[in-house]
């Protein structure tokens, strides 16, 4: 039985809904630490496709150029919110696939030619999907005043809405 890869494909759709929201809300030119916004949405996700798996076997995608994924990086290259959802709809596939791929025992071992074990790619990608996730919806409440949809169980999840309500004076409104 894979209880531990059963328990972290639950818990990696959620996370993968939560940026699907950001998303969908952000302002993507407002500027967070010198950057416009779909630049960390861009640098988050490209994150999530290079390290949840191997970061020593991995391909760029096509409209990658060199040092993009660092928002503070100049680059020629501009993706709408559109090719960012795409680009996400490929990282939750490749991801889910992987996962249905591994046992419990593999989270314990290195892949090739990377210093972390995959239970460590996975927790570092967890971390830092959400962070990024956060961010963004920070950037969101303080330009709207609503906070963006959280998801914590994919299972319970209701696809009714992208904000669940005003933040006003330290309350939330529904």
């Amino acid at each position: 039985m894979n209880e531990l890869v059963k328990i972290i494909k639950d818990a990696v759709q959620p996370n993968f809904l939560n940026i699907k929201s950001s998303l969908k809300t952000y302002d993507r030119d407002a500027i967070c630490c010198g950057s416009p916004c779909w630049r960390w949405a861009y640098h988050a996700l490209h994150s999530a496709d290079k390290w949840f798996i191997n970061p020593g076997d991995y391909e760029e995608p096509s409209f990658h150029e060199e040092g993009m994924d660092n928002p503070d990086n100049p680059t020629s290259v501009v993706l709408s919110d559109e090719q960012l959802l795409l680009y996400l709809e490929h990282i939750e596939k490749k991801t889910l696939d992987y996962l249905d791929t591994l046992t419990d025992e593999m989270l314990y071992q290195k892949p090739d030619n990377c210093p972390y074990t995959r239970m460590e790619l996975v927790l570092r990608q967890f971390r830092h999907l959400s962070f990024h996730t956060g961010m963004l919806n920070g950037q969101t409440a303080v330009a709207t005043g609503q906070f963006t949809m959280w998801v914590s169980d994919a299972d319970k999840y209701v696809d009714d809405g992208i904000f669940v309500g005003r933040y006003r004076k330290g309350q939330v409104t529904l």
